[in-house]
Formats: structure tokens, sequence, C-alpha cells
């Protein structure tokens, strides 16, 4: 069964940086497209980054772009965004997203989240 377990989260000052982590289990991570998808206070999911299964191709919301990084180590089942340059408008929970099998942005499941709130 499939188990996404994100972590990370905080609260941090404009301007900040977080690390936030998806430990993975229950399926072969190394061979689907991940995602991180958030959704902020009273408002739709959003999606932020994509990265392929091979690390090789990596996709940013304009939002993000340039702020954010998606990582993945595949040894440890791991898929991580590293965010620099936070702002207020990134508050939000964070999830990590696994694809179906041959898709980009159609995601099969979700972590339960971790917040991320970014205030001064």
């Amino acid at each position: 069964q499939v188990q996404l377990v994100e972590s990370g989260g905080d609260l941090v000052q404009p301007g900040g940086s977080l690390r936030l982590s998806c430990a993975a289990s229950g399926f072969t991570f190394s061979s689907y497209v991940m995602s991180w998808v958030r959704q902020a206070p009273g408002k739709g999911l959003e999606w932020v980054s994509t990265i392929s299964s091979g690390a090789d191709t990596t996709t940013y919301g304009d939002s993000v772009k340039g702020r954010f990084t998606i990582s993945r180590d595949n040894a440890k089942n791991t898929l991580h965004l590293q965010m620099n340059s936070l702002k207020p408008e990134d508050t939000a929970a964070y999830y990590c997203a696994k694809a179906y099998d041959g898709q980009w942005y159609v995601f099969e499941s979700w972590g339960q989240g971790t917040q991320v709130t970014v205030s001064s």
C-alpha cells in the first residue's frame, strides 16, 4: 500500500528557507513521477513542481520558479522540496503526490501534508 509522509513544514519569516521531505513506501519509488502540490487556507489546490522518475527533468509553477527546487533520492525513496526566498503567499499545506504510471500531472496518491507558514 502506498504511503507518502511529508515533513519539514514550519513557521518561517519572509525571505527565509525551508526544506520539505516526503518519505515514500509501498511502491517502486524510482519508477514514478513525483510532485509537490499545495493548498493555501481557503483556496484550491495549486501544483508546485514535478520531477521525472530519473530526476533528469523538473518543472515548476510560475509562482515558485527560481525560488524552489525539487529533488529526489531514489536510493532512499525520498522526495524533497527546497524552498528559498519564501513569501507570505507561500503559506499553505504542502503535499507530495505520486503520479499514475506513465502520467506526469495526474495524481494517484497523496500524503497527509505538512504546514508551511511564512510570517513575520
